[in-house]
């Protein structure tokens, strides 16, 4: 491959990767009471990505997401899995305008 090549290669994962991104996340199944909030949190802060999550009264998990774009794909890949207790029915992604409204994660009560 030409240098050239490379190089445009290499930017354009660059700008992939600084490109940010806001989604809205519902995830429904057996998700409370299974440490899904605590999971998502360190999950989260070990990608750098921004936002919060917190437990619905009708069972689901509620989580807004905030970050470079693929690791914010990579937060909603590892949610349709979850912690080992929990069991996904089915994750709801809503995209949103990016706001850099956070600084950090948070489960929120």
């Amino acid at each position: 491959m030409c240098l050239i090549c490379l190089n445009t290669t290499k930017r354009k994962r660059e700008e992939k990767m600084n490109k940010k991104i806001r989604v809205h996340l519902f995830i429904s199944g057996r998700v409370q009471g299974v440490f899904f909030r605590e999971n998502t949190r360190k999950k989260a802060e070990k990608l750098e990505i921004n936002g919060w999550v917190k437990n619905l009264d009708d069972g689901r998990v509620d989580i807004i997401l905030e970050g470079d774009e693929e690791k914010v794909k990579k937060m909603i890949e590892w949610t349709r899995q979850g912690p080992i207790f929990a069991k996904v029915d089915k994750v709801e992604v809503e995209k949103e305008e990016y706001k850099n409204e956070f600084k950090d994660f948070k489960i929120k009560y």
